[in-house]
């Protein structure tokens, strides 16, 4: 192979993973907006595309790492530009990551509520004491798996 050929190559390879990169860096900034304009159900339709686009980036990712030829072989221009791109990915994935622990956080307290309540509403009677009062069931072991 000549080098002219693997410039080429590299320059293609910086560049699609350059394109990648902002696209994925767009589809997180969209979610993240949903997130915080509390729409969460917003982004079910594009999970999907999410998942699919953060996998082409590790694959790509990957490969980058592995053949660091690919990058140095590219143009100054091109290589910034991936630079770029990576720096606003990885603050973009930083506000989305909070976003996420956060909308999570969220649902598992709604969750744990709601399994308090029904717990609650579930208990009964278990018998007397030894003070000769009623003693009460915890039915939490029934409506929650406490690990969740």
């Amino acid at each position: 192979m000549t080098s002219g050929t693997a410039d080429f190559q590299a320059a293609g390879h910086v560049r699609r993973l350059t394109e990648l990169t902002e696209t994925l860096t767009r589809r997180l900034e969209t979610e993240t907006r949903a997130f915080a304009a509390r729409r969460p159900q917003d982004i079910v339709e594009g999970l999907a595309q999410t998942q699919d686009l953060a996998n082409q980036y590790r694959r790509e990712s990957a490969l980058l790492k592995a053949q660091p030829a690919l990058a140095s072989n590219a143009s100054a221009s091109d290589r910034m530009g991936l630079i770029k791109a990576t720096q606003r990915f990885e603050a973009v994935l930083a506000l989305h990551a909070a976003a996420v622990t956060a909308a999570r956080t969220i649902s598992e307290g709604i969750v744990q509520a709601i399994a308090g309540e029904v717990a609650a509403s579930r208990a009964t009677g278990a018998g007397y004491g030894a003070a000769g009062y009623a003693a009460t069931a915890d039915g939490t072991a029934i409506t929650l798996n406490r690990s969740a």
